[in-house]
C-alpha cells in the first residue's frame, strides 16, 4: 500500500495494494480516479439504501447547511432532531416511545446496553448480565465487542472485555437447544437484557435463522421480565424484505437500534429506540438517576435533515416495491447455486443473499476472502468477502445487468478456485 498517512478500518496495510480514489458516487455505482465505474454490491458496508446520493436526500442536507452546523444536544434541540424522532416512533415497532441519537450502529448498541443496565439500577432491582447469541457482531467499542463474538475481531482486547451469556446459534433442526440456553440463563434472575441481531447475523458470516425464534426469545424474555434488545442496524431499513425484521417475529423490541440505513447511507447517525418504562426509569428529581451518555455531535442536524428526508422517500416513492423485486431477482439468481457443490449454505433473507465456497479452511480469516476481493475489484465489482462467505447486498436501485454480473463474477470465481487459478 502507498505512504498515504490514512489508516483503514479492517485493513491490513501490509498486504492490501494501494487503495484507489473514489471522486463521486451515482446510484449503485463508485467512481473512480479512472473514470470507472464499479458496482457497490454491498451498499458501501451496507449503508446505502436506494442508491448513492439519492436527490431528495442530498437536497435536505443542502437546504440544512444553510441554517445549521452542529448545535449542542444537551442544552438545546432542533426541527430536524423533533421531526425525525416522531417519524422514527411512527414507523417503529409498537411500545417505542423515546429516541436517544448517537453517530454510529456501535453507539447505538453501546447506548442499549446502558439503558437496559440502568433501568434495573434505578428501579431498584439491579441486574448484571447480559444475554447474546453465538457469531454475533455488534461493533467495536468495548461494550459492544463484549457483547459480540469472542475472535479474531477483538481477542487482542480481551482483557478489557466483560463476561456475557452466550446462547448457541440456532442451526436447523437445533433451534430448541438456544431457548433452553436461553431459559436457563434467565433462571439466575441476573440478566438485564437480550441482546440480538433480529433474523440475520452480518459479520459473523451471514448466518439466518427463523423468525419463530425470535417470537420465542421474546416470550422467554417477557416472562423472566428480561429486556429485548434488537439490534437493527444491519438488519433494518428493508434488508430483509420488511422495514424492521422485528415485524416478521410479530415482536417488539424493549430497545431498538438503528443505523447505516437511518439516512440513506448519506451521513453517519444513530438511534436508540426505548419504552417509555425504560425512559421513566431515569426520569426523576434525582440528577444521579440522569442517562449519563452522548457525544460532541449528537444529533447533528444535518444528519437528521438527511433522515427525515429518507423517512419521506420510504412514504412517497414505491421502496417496499422495489424491495420485493430485488428480493426476487436475488432468489432467482440463487437457484443456479442451489445444488452446485462448489458452494454450500445458500441462503436468502430478503435483499441479502450468501453463500459459502467451499474451501478447506473456512472462516473470517481463510485464505481465499483477500483472493476472492481482488478478483472481483478487477471486474469493477465491491464485493468483500466474509473470508469463504460470498454475499450480496446492493442497493435497491441496482440494474438487472450489474446484478447479473455480480453472480456471473461468482460463477467465474468459484471456477478459477477449483481449476487453481485463483
Amino acid at each position: 500500500m502507498s505512504a498515504s498517512p490514512v489508516w483503514h478500518p479492517f485493513t491490513q496495510h501490509a498486504l492490501e495494494p494501494a487503495m484507489k480514489r473514489i471522486v463521486r458516487t451515482e446510484g449503485a455505482y463508485l467512481i473512480d480516479e479512472e473514470d470507472s465505474h464499479i458496482v457497490d454490491a454491498i451498499s458501501s458496508w451496507w449503508v446505502i439504501t436506494h442508491g448513492h446520493r439519492h436527490p431528495a436526500i442530498m437536497e435536505a442536507i443542502r437546504r440544512a447547511v444553510e441554517s445549521y452546523d452542529q448545535v449542542i444536544f444537551a442544552e438545546y434541540t432542533h426541527a430536524p432532531a423533533e421531526e425525525l424522532a416522531s417519524g422514527l416512533i411512527e414507523i417503529a415497532p409498537a411500545g417505542l416511545k423515546h429516541v436517544f441519537y448517537s453517530d454510529s450502529g456501535s453507539t447505538a448498541v453501546e447506548v442499549a446496553l446502558k439503558m437496559a443496565i440502568g433501568y434495573f439500577h434505578n428501579i431498584g432491582a439491579p441486574r448484571s448480565r447480559i444475554s447474546v447469541m453465538e457469531h454475533s457482531y455488534h461493533g467495536d467499542t468495548i461494550g459492544t465487542m463484549s457483547a459480540g463474538e469472542r475472535g479474531v475481531f477483538n481477542s487482542a482486547y480481551e482483557p478489557l472485555l466483560f463476561a456475557v451469556d452466550r446462547l448457541p446459534f440456532p442451526e436447523p433442526g437445533r433451534e430448541q437447544e438456544t431457548l433452553d440456553a436461553f431459559e436457563h440463563f434467565c433462571a439466575s434472575g441476573q440478566v438485564a437484557a437480550l441482546i440480538v441481531e433480529p433474523l440475520v447475523l452480518g459479520a459473523g458470516g451471514m448466518k439466518i435463522y427463523p423468525a419463530f425464534v425470535l417470537t420465542e426469545l421474546k416470550r422467554i424474555a417477557e416472562q423472566h421480565g428480561i429486556l429485548l434488545i434488537a439490534d437493527e442496524v444491519m438488519t433494518g431499513w428493508g434488508r430483509t424484505g420488511t422495514l424492521f425484521a422485528c415485524e416478521q417475529a410479530g415482536i417488539a423490541p424493549d430497545i431498538l437500534c438503528t443505523s447505516k440505513g437511518l439516512t440513506g447511507g448519506a451521513l453517519p447517525l444513530a438511534a436508540t429506540l426505548c419504552t417509555a418504562e425504560i425512559f421513566d426509569a431515569h426520569l426523576s428529581p434525582d440528577r444521579r438517576r440522569t442517562f449519563f451518555h452522548s457525544s460532541s455531535y449528537t444529533a447533528n442536524p444535518i444528519a437528521c435533515a438527511a433522515a427525515v428526508a429518507n423517512l419521506a422517500v420510504w412514504k412517497e416513492e414505491p421502496v417496499g416495491g422495489r424491495i420485493e423485486a430485488l428480493a426476487a431477482k436475488q432468489r432467482r439468481h440463487l437457484k443456479r447455486f442451489a445444488a452446485d457443490p462448489r458452494f454450500r449454505n445458500v441462503r436468502q433473507a430478503g435483499t441479502i443473499a450468501a453463500l459459502d465456497l467451499c474451501v478447506p479452511a473456512g472462516g473470517y480469516l481463510a485464505d481465499v476472502g483477500p483472493r476472492l476481493r481482488a478478483f472481483f475489484r478487477q471486474r469493477r465489482l465491491l464485493i468483500r468477502p466474509l473470508g469463504n462467505v460470498i454475499y450480496l447486498i446492493p442497493p435497491y436501485c441496482i440494474a438487472d445487468a450489474d446484478l447479473d454480473r455480480a453472480y456471473d463474477a461468482i460463477d467465474e470465481a468459484a471456477f478459477a478456485f477449483a481449476t487453481g487459478r485463483l
